[in-house]
Formats: C-alpha cells, structure tokens, sequence
C-alpha cells in the first residue's frame, strides 16, 4: 500500500455507494482524496469524518455533465495538493426500460452522464497528465455491459462504450499512463433510486438484499488497481456476487 500513500485521487460520484466507500478506503490508505458529486451536504460531511480520522480530503460541486465541472475538479486537484495522480470516473446513472418504450429522454440521461460525463473526466485528466507524464485513470464501468439482457439495454450501450474507450486508450498511451476498467456486478448501492417502474423497482431491491456485495468490495478493488507498481498496468477487473449469472 507504500505505493497509495501520498497520491493525489480525484473521486466523482464521491457523495454515496462506491464512490464514497472508495474515498474512505484511499484516504484510510493515505491518498489525498478530492471529491466531486452535486450533493454538498453529504460531500461535507463525508469530508468532516474522513479528516477527523486523520485523513485528507477535500470536495467540490461537480456536474459531471457540465465539461467545465469536470475540468475544474481536476484542477482544484492539482491546486490543492500540487498535482494529480489518479482520476476514477465513478459517476453514473441508470434508467432501465424497453428500447421500444422509446423512453428517449431517459437514453439521453444516460449518455450525458455515463458516457459524455467520462469522456468529460478522461480529458480533464489528460490534459494534466500529458504535462506531468503520467497518471491513472480509473473507469468503474458494469457487468451490464458484459452479459446482455432485456430492460438495459442502452445502460449497457454505455458502459460497453466507456469499455471500448478505456482500451483504445491503454493501447494508446503506450505505458504512459494506466488505464483500469472496474466492471461490478449487482452492488448495493442507489442503483434503482431513479427507475420509474415500480414493480421492476421493488424486485432489483429484493434481488439485491439476497446477494448484492457491498460498495467496500468494489473499493477493494480500486485501492488494488492503484497500489501496483508503477510498471503494473490492470486493465479489467470484473466484480459480482458468487451467486450472481
């Protein structure tokens, strides 16, 4: 864990399920955590207990839709601490529906924040790692994207999109930088929180009080991803309940 302490990880999504668990992880590990989320009351106070733990954290409102969000996150990163070592695009949405319900305004959601928001993340760290040299990105992606079924469709669509990049980058970067894909299966996290279809709604809940693993889980991974030596790349991890298809 030596090759954690001191670094310097930008976190969005940061205010509940695996972004907050992550942030407590890393800074428990002794990174410098920087949090982005739109909920400053859960931001606050997740920063307040991880500082009084003895941890460094700081936060700041970040739309991962707007572009310059993301751009100013990573900066306030490198303005804080004086610079930026790990990027986990973390934020995401989900809405879950029959392509021919043409839900379109929910397609759109998704796409704005899953996808347009880490290419937002992706190039707001770029654009600093290409003057220090080197960086990590971490995009925590979904086994949605893995095994396809109905209802997800275009959830899916997205992260199998954030997976094709992330690997077009790591061949890009030729060892510049590393580039991680975090792939969780069913987590208990706010996942349905947004769904509009109450039966479908009630029946995720009960299917992840059955089996779903905890965000700790899916954090453990991300602290592993890290902690590599710096010539130690990991591209895909793919996380799920032993239970789960």
């Amino acid at each position: 864990m030596e090759n954690i302490k001191g670094k310097v990880v930008v976190i969005t999504g940061a205010s509940s399920g695996i972004g907050e668990a992550t942030a407590r992880l890393l800074a428990a590990h002794g990174a410098k955590v920087v949090l982005g989320a739109r909920r400053a009351g859960r931001l606050d106070a997740l920063v307040d207990q991880i500082t009084k733990s003895g941890g460094e954290a700081v936060y700041q409102i970040t739309d991962i839709k707007q572009r310059n969000d993301l751009t100013k996150l990573a900066n306030f990163a490198c303005a804080t601490f004086g610079r930026l070592d790990v990027f986990i695009n973390n934020a995401g949405i989900s809405h879950l529906s029959r392509i021919d319900e043409m839900q379109v305004e929910d397609w759109e959601e998704m796409i704005d924040v899953n996808l347009k928001g880490t290419l937002y993340g992706i190039a707001a760290a770029l654009s600093i790692f290409k003057v220090q040299g080197s960086g990590h990105i971490i995009n925590i992606i979904s086994t949605s994207g893995i095994k396809i079924v109905p209802l997800q469709g275009v959830y899916a669509g997205t992260k199998n999109a954030v997976r094709t990049i992330s690997e077009a980058l790591r061949q890009e970067s030729a060892g510049k930088y590393r580039i991680t894909g975090i792939s969780p299966g069913m987590v208990r996290t706010e996942f349905v929180d947004n769904l509009k279809n109450l039966e479908m709604k009630d029946s995720i809940i009960r299917k992840m009080e059955q089996m779903a693993i905890s965000p700790d889980d899916i954090a453990g991974a991300v602290v592993y991803a890290i902690s590599q030596p710096n010539n130690v790349d990991v591209g895909d991890i793919v996380i799920r309940p032993t239970v789960q298809d």
